[in-house]
């Protein structure tokens, strides 16, 4: 019988529900370059960053290890997975206002109530249990709206977990690419070295033999002894960024191991794919397209608080006076009810509510705009450093092949008694200076590679671990 009387309203409030109040999402235009700055000829839809970072990064298996420690390891990105999590939830607990609220209850008072018009004040006692369920249609769509923008807020906070991905797998890359060219210095260092220490043996050969004299022996003295000094200095740097790597790798303070050195490292092509493919790549961007839909959901939800909201009610249970007789049938009762609530003054309240909404969604969609135009800049940046540090790359090989034919020819020069010591120092000089000049022009170029990828959203949409990866093994001090 009850169904009967309350189908009606049951299916005008469904009739209703399908009403949303809002504005429905739709991505801004942004106005798309038909290629990347800096790249010659006509754009390809192959990108670097379709490669995953295990085979992008050098393919080196001890970075790729490390790289995979990190990952599991690394304090930030925890954060930022258990950030996930937390709005997995909130988007749960929305989620649950599509539903009835049942609850159950029991009770028991003791009370005494004067009757009035007599001097009885009796003494009685009252027992009940039941349940009780309460449902809010959902006329306007609030409901819907705020469903939908906890599920954008879960999927922004997912892109910012990626994007921390790729920054901690860039940063891992740098900070080792860095460390090998530190150990690249001081392997020229140590050849440099004793380099000088056969020069200065040979002056003072030539000393005691008469040939030479005290002013080419001190020269040669303090050439050996600055590139002595260079070396602990090195040393320190090596020491702070296997300290920095640690901290990466969520380890304490300790060695690092290596793998490939610089020149060994491989370098791979570096397509930067189409223009409009970089807005759905980019973590960051992602996010703040999230973020943006998250907002215009927002404004839904703030209009929909301008209109009356309908609640269905109901309960069943029984109530005596006595416990014993509480649960019989002539104790048995019920009610069910419908309410209707809505706003008629409130001060402005809710129109400036949605007016705050409006002006979220304006900043959010500014705050996606600017990451598009950025994605785009860091991508004509990071092609152009590759491109550079490329050309460098090249001149200063050709500039370290002369010197050393300068030292060699110097030195020989010298031997014969042709030119003064002073000619081999100026070649050594220039000799070390050229060398330390390629190795960190080589680091400046990996490093470029690196950061193409890191520009290009590389690798977030492949799996976050190689198949067959396993984490560096930990060098023992």
């Amino acid at each position: 019988m009850w169904r009967a009387r309350w189908a009606p309203l049951a299916l005008a409030a469904s009739l209703l529900a399908g009403c949303t109040v809002g504005p429905d999402y739709k991505r801004p235009e942004l106005a798309l370059p038909e290629n990347h700055r800096g790249l010659e000829g006509a754009a390809v839809e192959a990108s670097l960053a379709d490669v995953p970072w295990w085979d992008a990064v050098m393919g080196d298996e001890v970075l790729k290890g490390l790289i995979v420690e990190a990952i599991g390891n690394n304090h930030d990105l925890r954060l930022a997975t258990a950030r996930v999590e937390e709005y997995r939830a909130l988007a749960g607990i929305a989620k649950a206002d599509y539903y009835p609220w049942v609850g159950t209850d029991a009770s028991a008072t003791r009370q005494k109530q004067p009757i009035p018009g007599t001097a009885k004040a009796p003494t009685y006692n009252t027992f009940a249990v039941g349940a009780g369920v309460s449902w809010e249609v959902d006329l306007w769509g609030r409901i819907r709206r705020s469903n939908e923008s906890s599920l954008n807020q879960l999927l922004a906070t997912e892109e910012a977990r990626r994007g921390v991905t790729l920054s901690l797998v860039t940063g891992v890359a740098q900070a080792y690419l860095e460390l090998r060219e530190l150990d690249l210095e001081l392997e020229i260092a140590e050849r440099t070295l004793e380099s000088r220490k056969g020069s200065f043996d040979l002056v003072t050969k030539k000393l005691l033999g008469g040939i030479s004299n005290k002013l080419e022996s001190s020269q040669a003295e303090s050439a050996y002894a600055q590139t002595e000094a260079v070396i602990p200095q090195l040393k320190q740097g090596i020491f702070a960024k296997e300290n920095q790597l640690a901290l990466l790798l969520g380890r304490a303070p300790g060695a690092i191991s290596r793998g490939k050195t610089l020149v060994e490292a491989k370098s791979p092509a570096v397509p930067a794919g189409l223009p409009s493919a970089l807005l759905t790549r980019r973590p960051d961007v992602r996010q703040a397209e999230y973020t943006l839909a998250a907002a215009n959901a927002e404004i839904g939800v703030a209009q929909a608080l301008q209109f009356p909201q309908l609640s269905l009610t109901g309960a069943l249970g029984f109530g005596s006076t006595e416990l014993s007789d509480v649960l019989k049938s002539d104790s048995f009762l019920w009610n069910l009810g419908a309410g209707l609530t809505g706003p008629i003054f409130q001060g402005g309240r809710l129109k400036r509510n949605v007016e705050a909404s409006r002006a979220r969604w304006e900043q959010a969609k500014a705050q996606y705009e600017k990451a598009g135009l950025a994605a785009f800049g860091d991508v004509a940046n990071a092609l152009e450093a590759y491109r550079r540090t490329q050309e460098s790359r090249l001149a200063q090989e050709r500039n370290v092949a002369a010197l050393r034919e300068a030292e060699k020819t110097a030195l020989a020069r010298y031997d014969g008694g042709v030119s003064a010591y002073l000619e081999v120092l100026d070649a050594q000089r220039q000799l070390f200076s050229g060398e330390n000049a390629l190795a960190q022009v080589t680091r400046d170029q990996r490093l470029a590679v690196v950061n193409l990828y890191k520009a290009l959203g590389g690798g977030w949409n492949n799996a976050e671990l190689p198949p067959t990866a396993s984490p560096a093994p930990v060098p023992a001090n």
